[in-house]
């Protein structure tokens, strides 16, 4: 008993130290903060001290304890250890290079002058963008603004990401509170281009407790009043479609809305339908989430290619997110990689491709 007892001093005194050098080493970022919330609510010290030492970045954080989505239902995300050999070798666990090569010189792939994801990502050589509808949501999301090549992503709070996991950053606020993390910023674009063309009664998103946050509803002056597990709407606000008033029913949504909640709107589609706009998601407790920005293919070998974006926790500016298993600046995937793809901070199934509803 003495000895259990001295050694599960020792564990706890090494663990102060790692997070006394992580804290001298980083001062007191959000990821550390987030860190010692993990300690003092699993009582884990070894996995804590695993996942900060593995991450050191990117600790996932919390969104209100009120909402419907339950204590075990935030987007935790941060599998970062899982296939971790298979993507040092650029391999996914199938053996599949999940990238289109392992050398590459970035001039061919970023054009650091160009102010949209379809001027800045370049595709490779043999290869060409898949055609979209003019007005579509894949061709808005190859329209959008990007932020000067080199930038940083920033968290809600202003402080810089560390790891540095992207290849450009969209220019899109992210609001100064830990609410817009990964599902939110799929709901953020989705909702974005809806507004923007107009069509307001699609504008939709589900709570995680089921509750359907429906715009229209609230541009008709009603709000959403939340009560434990339930969501009721209310007459008490002004009617109207203004930018400010859409920015607040989004923060709504992002408070009460995330991946398990997503995964349950949206069709489950296979990976060979796959398009611009589509989105791989783990809709769970952790769950994640990344979105096609756009996509090529090569009609001389039938290869496809695809680049990706996230939002992260905590609250972050989205950001399209490098491959991994290239080396050069080379963002672009494979269609065909394997029964794994392996982003800088999740891994996917193939079978976790899913699409909005129109």
């Amino acid at each position: 008993m003495l000895m259990k007892k001295s050694l599960k001093i020792l564990l706890v005194m090494l663990s102060l130290i790692v997070v006394i050098l992580l804290i001298w080493g980083n001062q007191i970022s959000d990821e550390l903060k987030s860190i010692m919330t993990g300690i003092s609510q699993t009582g884990n010290m070894g996995n804590i001290i695993s996942k900060a030492l593995r991450q050191s970045g990117d600790e996932p954080s919390h969104k209100v304890d009120s909402n419907p989505r339950q204590a075990g239902n935030s987007d935790e995300a941060g599998n970062l250890g899982e296939a971790e050999a298979g993507r040092q070798l650029g391999t996914n666990d199938s053996g599949k290079n999940s990238g289109i090569s392992t050398e590459a010189d970035v001039g061919k792939y970023i054009n650091e002058e160009g102010g949209t994801v379809r001027e800045r990502i370049l595709v490779p050589e043999g290869f060409k963008r898949v055609d979209t509808q003019p007005d579509s949501f894949g061709e808005y999301l190859r329209k959008l603004p990007l932020k000067p090549n080199g930038f940083k992503v920033t968290y809600y709070n202003g402080n810089t990401k560390p790891l540095d996991v992207h290849v450009a950053v969209l220019d899109m606020d992210v609001g100064d509170r830990d609410l817009q993390q990964c599902a939110d910023s799929i709901i953020r674009l989705r909702a974005e281009y809806l507004y923007g063309k107009g069509l307001y009664e699609k504008i939709h998103f589900n709570f995680t407790n089921g509750f359907n946050a429906d715009y229209s509803k609230w541009m008709e002056g009603y709000r959403i009043k939340v009560s434990a597990n339930k969501a009721d709407w209310v007459k008490q606000g002004s009617k109207g479609n203004d930018y400010a008033s859409f920015r607040k029913y989004l923060d709504m949504v992002f408070a009460y809305a995330g991946t398990l909640s997503l995964s349950k709107e949206m069709e489950n589609i296979p990976l060979e339908e796959m398009q611009p706009g589509d989105i791989f998601l783990k809709g769970a407790s952790p769950g994640h989430c990344v979105i096609v920005m756009d996509m090529a293919e090569n009609r001389e070998t039938g290869d496809t290619i695809f680049i990706a974006a996230q939002g992260y926790m905590p609250a972050q500016e989205m950001h399209i997110l490098k491959n991994p298993a290239n080396e050069g600046g080379n963002p672009w995937y494979r269609l065909d990689f394997g029964d794994e793809l392996i982003t800088p901070e999740w891994t996917f199934t193939n079978k976790q491709l899913y699409r909005f509803e129109d």
